[in-house]
């Protein structure tokens, strides 16, 4: 049983992951040697768990029955750690965590260099996409999140706040008229950002509120294509503040309207409310906050 305690765990994440070759990545090891993994476990079982074909797997009788099982006995197993990593001055475990990739050079990674230096028994794997993913069915242990929460069932807990900046590459803005109010942009072009509405409010220092709608030629689905396409003088766009600083830094971005403010984005961590590392993923994010926090 000993011996087959590791081939079990291979099996129920390849049943997580949906197939070999993404159970193999996920463990880092060649899909060859998960599916050799899983003749054994049926080969000493006497049975069949996993129907194969070309396009997907699928559970036979026995393989659900043991699936059922074999999360059982990870659960404990996670469990336990939790308990003993929560005595630990130096807790030890490793967490799959989902990031914007507009934050790969940001606070928010500085933060989580500092958590690797401060716990150096722990490892980090992120995955820094402008995509949401789903948490779960992805096999993460939590996800940082921009903006709105659609994951009621999880548990969240707020970072803080993301600044955003109004901005425009240098050409394109010189051969402008400068603008005093919103409505002087709506007949720029403007950079759309895909997971963002048309519509973009401002309020200024006086506290008058103006919405504007600019027309758009071209979108984009990350914040990374938002700076570049800025930079190339095609119109204006909102950007979070690190990425509008380094345009405007190096005189490929201006600022327009300094006098009227852009609202924050939220930054929330989302996790599971049965989170395998759940005392983990509590260190980690209340990390996160304190140091975000100062």
């Amino acid at each position: 049983m000993i011996d087959h305690l590791k081939h079990m765990a291979v099996f129920a994440r390849v049943v997580d992951k949906g197939s070999f070759r993404a159970a193999a990545q996920d463990i880092g090891v060649a899909p060859s040697r998960v599916s050799q993994t899983i003749t054994d476990l049926e080969n000493h079982l006497g049975t069949t768990l996993l129907y194969r074909t070309t396009r997907k797997l699928a559970l036979t009788g026995e393989g659900r029955a043991l699936y059922t099982r074999v999360t059982e006995m990870l659960r404990s197993a996670e469990a336990g750690l939790n308990e003993i990593n929560a005595t630990m001055q130096d807790p030890v475990g490793a967490l799959r965590v989902s990031v914007p990739a507009f934050l790969a050079t940001s606070d928010l990674s500085t933060a989580m260099a500092a958590f690797i230096k401060r716990y150096p028994n722990v490892a980090l794997s992120l995955f820094y996409s402008d995509r949401r993913v789903k948490i779960i069915e992805n096999g993460f242990d939590l996800a940082i999140r921009a903006g709105g929460l659609s994951d009621s069932a999880m548990m969240t807990r707020k970072l803080g706040g993301i600044p955003r900046a109004l901005v425009a590459g240098a050409e394109y803005a010189r051969a402008r008229p400068v603008p005093t109010r919103p409505t002087d942009l709506e007949d720029w072009d403007w950079i759309r950002y895909q997971q963002r509405t048309d519509t973009i409010d401002l309020t200024s220092d006086t506290g008058e509120t103006e919405r504007v709608t600019g027309r758009s030629q071209i979108e984009v689905d990350s914040a990374d294509a938002l700076y570049y396409f800025a930079t190339q003088d095609v119109g204006a766009s909102v950007l979070p503040e690190n990425l509008a600083e380094r345009g405007v830094a190096s005189g490929a971005l201006v600022r327009l309207l300094p006098k009227w403010r852009l609202p924050d984005i939220g930054l929330n961590a989302v996790w599971p409310d049965s989170s395998r590392r759940e005392t983990l993923t509590l260190l980690f994010v209340r990390f996160l906050a304190g140091e975000l926090g100062r």
